[in-house]
C-alpha cells in the first residue's frame, strides 16, 4: 500500500512539474513576445527621432548652401565690379568722368552690399520659420506622444 502512495505521490509531483515547466515556456514565450513589441515601439520613436534629426540637418543645409551661394555670387560680383570700374578709372582721361564713375563705383558697392546683407539675413529669417514652424511643431508632437505613452504606462501600473 505504502508503494502506491508513493507512486501515487511521485505521479503527482511528476504532473506539477510538467505543469510548472509548461507554465515556464508560456511565459518565457510571452516575454519574448513583450519584449519584441518593446523593441518595435522604441524603434518606431526612435524612426521618428532620426527623421526629425534628418529635417534638421537638411534645414541647416539650405540654409549654408544659400549662404555660402550668396557669399560665392557676391565675391564674383565684387571682382567684375572691381575690374569694371579699374578699367574706367585706368582708360578714362576725363577727370569729370572719373569722379562720376567712382561715386558710382561707392553707391554700387554700398548698394550691393547690402542686397547680399539682405538675403543673408531674409535666409536666417527663413531658417528660424521653418524652424520654429515645421521643426518645432515635429518636436512638440514627438514630445507629447513620448509623455502620453509614459503616463499611459503609468496608469497601467
Amino acid at each position: 500500500m505504502t508503494t502506491v502512495i508513493v507512486a501515487l505521490l511521485l505521479l503527482l509531483a511528476l504532473s506539477g512539474f510538467c505543469v510548472a515547466y509548461w507554465q515556464l515556456l508560456l511565459c518565457r514565450r510571452e516575454a519574448r513576445i513583450l519584449n519584441s513589441h518593446r523593441m518595435a515601439a522604441h524603434s518606431a520613436i526612435q524612426k521618428s527621432r532620426m527623421d526629425l534629426l534628418e529635417v534638421r540637418n537638411r534645414a541647416r543645409l539650405l540654409e549654408d548652401s544659400v549662404s555660402g551661394g550668396a557669399s560665392a555670387v557676391e565675391k564674383l560680383h565684387k571682382a567684375i565690379s572691381n575690374t569694371t570700374f579699374g578699367l574706367i578709372d585706368l582708360v578714362s582721361r576725363d577727370e569729370e568722368f572719373r569722379q562720376t564713375a567712382r561715386k558710382a563705383r561707392a553707391t554700387h558697392d554700398q548698394t550691393s552690399q547690402q542686397i547680399y546683407r539682405t538675403v543673408r539675413t531674409t535666409n536666417k529669417a527663413l531658417h528660424i520659420l521653418a524652424d520654429t514652424l515645421i521643426i518645432g511643431k515635429a518636436e512638440k508632437r514627438l514630445a507629447s506622444r513620448k509623455r502620453g505613452k509614459a503616463e499611459g504606462s503609468k496608469g497601467a501600473e
